[in-house]
This record gives C-alpha cells, sequence and structure tokens, in this order.
C-alpha cells in the first residue's frame, strides 16, 4: 500500500475514533477490552500514535501503559487523536527510506504508520461497538489490515513476543479467508510455523463473508458466526483462541 494511502487512512480512522467516542462516557467500560475505561482506549490510541513518532525519530522507548496515557477532557480528544496522528505521519514522511527499530527488526518507518493504522482501526470499531456507533472501513485498508496481521503473526519472531502463537503450529491444516472481493488468504500450518498466501485454493476450513466481518471476526471483535464457516470448526476455533489478544 502506497505510503499516501496508509498516511490519508491514518487520518480517516483515526477521525472515526474521534466521531465514535463524542459525547460517550468516558468512564464506560470497552466490553471488546475487559476493564479499558473509554478514556483508557482513547488514551492508548494517542499516547500510541507518539509513542510511534518517538521510535521513528529517536529509537526504541519501553512500551508506554494505557492506564498512564492523559487524553485530557473529552472536549478535547478530537484535537488531541488528530494531533497524535500528524505527528506520527510527519515522523515517518521525514525518516524517508532508511530503516528503524522495530519488535521484529529493522525495517521502513512505514512499518510503524501502517501498524497504527490497522491498530486503530480495530480499536475504532471497539469504540464503535462500545458506544452504539456505526463502524465502517474501506474495504483495501481491511484487507490490508488481514495481510499485516498474518504477516506479523507468522514471524519467527512472533512466538518470542507471544508464547500462544507456538500453538498455532500443526501438520498441513489449512484455513482459507475468502472475502466477498478477491481470491484472499490461505494459511497453512506447518511444524515450523504458519505460512500464508493470498490464495483462493480449497482448505480445510474456510471463513467467508465481507471483508470487514473477517478483520472484525480474526481480531474477536465480533463472534465467529458472523461469517459463513464451512469445514472444520475446531481447527477455527483454535485458531481463534491462540490468536487472541
Amino acid at each position: 500500500m502506497e505510503i499516501a494511502r496508509l498516511v490519508e487512512g491514518l487520518h480517516e480512522r483515526t477521525a472515526g475514533l474521534a466521531e465514535a467516542v463524542a459525547g460517550a462516557d468516558p468512564t464506560m467500560l470497552v466490553p471488546t477490552c475487559p476493564e479499558w475505561p473509554l478514556r483508557v482506549l482513547v488514551g492508548h490510541i494517542g499516547q500510541a500514535h507518539r509513542w510511534a513518532a518517538s521510535i521513528v525519530r529517536s529509537g526504541p522507548t519501553p512500551v508506554p501503559d494505557p492506564f498512564d496515557a492523559d487524553p485530557g477532557s473529552p472536549a478535547d480528544w478530537p484535537d488531541w487523536l488528530r494531533s497524535g496522528a500528524e505527528d506520527l505521519a510527519d515522523a515517518v514522511l521525514a525518516a524517508g527510506e532508511g530503516p528503524v527499530w522495530t519488535f521484529f527488526g529493522p525495517a521502513p518507518a512505514t512499518f510503524w504508520l501502517r501498524r497504527m493504522l490497522h491498530d486503530t482501526t480495530v480499536h475504532h470499531a471497539d469504540a464503535a461497538l462500545a458506544t452504539g456507533t456505526a463502524f465502517e472501513v474501506a474495504p483495501d485498508l481491511a484487507a490490508d489490515a488481514i495481510t499485516e496481521w498474518l504477516e506479523l503473526v507468522s514471524d519467527p519472531i512472533a512466538t518470542t513476543i507471544k508464547p500462544a502463537f507456538a500453538e498455532l503450529r500443526g501438520t498441513g491444516q489449512t484455513l482459507r479467508l475468502h472475502p466477498d472481493t478477491g481470491a484472499g488468504w490461505l494459511i497453512t500450518r506447518t511444524p515450523d510455523g504458519l505460512r500464508w498466501a493470498h490464495a483462493a485454493d480449497a482448505a480445510d476450513a474456510t471463513l467467508a463473508g465481507p471483508v470487514r466481518d473477517l478483520l472484525l471476526v480474526l481480531t474477536r471483535r465480533l463472534p465467529a458466526g458472523r461469517v459463513t464457516i464451512t469445514g472444520d470448526r475446531d481447527l477455527v476455533d483454535h485458531w481463534l483462541t491462540h490468536t487472541a489478544a
């Protein structure tokens, strides 16, 4: 995805989050982020954007605690969120092609732009589900969020960050994600870890539906029943259990 689209998407999803929380009770609990009040969810996003910007500019710093974030008065949340997104976009654009630190080794600064875009997308869904507001995401952004997630979870380093991912190894079992547009993704569980490709091959289990719903099911923001599941349901349930955040 071109950097201009990533920047546009970050601003779009950040604005969507701000709209979803406008006028809501900041102490409201977010059902899909247990123990997080809405204020912490908002704080996490603005904090994460600024944290990622600081990594791009200056190198790694400890992962901040969302409960330490101070987004200010709810009336100020839109400007505070927008400022954080602008700070990250500016840092990435200024960094050019040079590598920066990531959990997975050196990578272009766009890693953090993409990572924060998709994190913001999923947390916009959290906010919308909590406040009863609409959630939509452009199909290209939803599809790239799924692709990025598969890139992360299949990286050999992923099991050192989240040991539960090691349980996703297998003996050739396959899982297909079939969106309403495009071929989708084919995931293969091997003894050495996950492999995936853009493909429309038959699989042991298939999840089919709108790409937005596939993203929200994969990130456990919607129940699996929101998409059509065929084949080995135990395989699907095992995947969802062991990729939980």
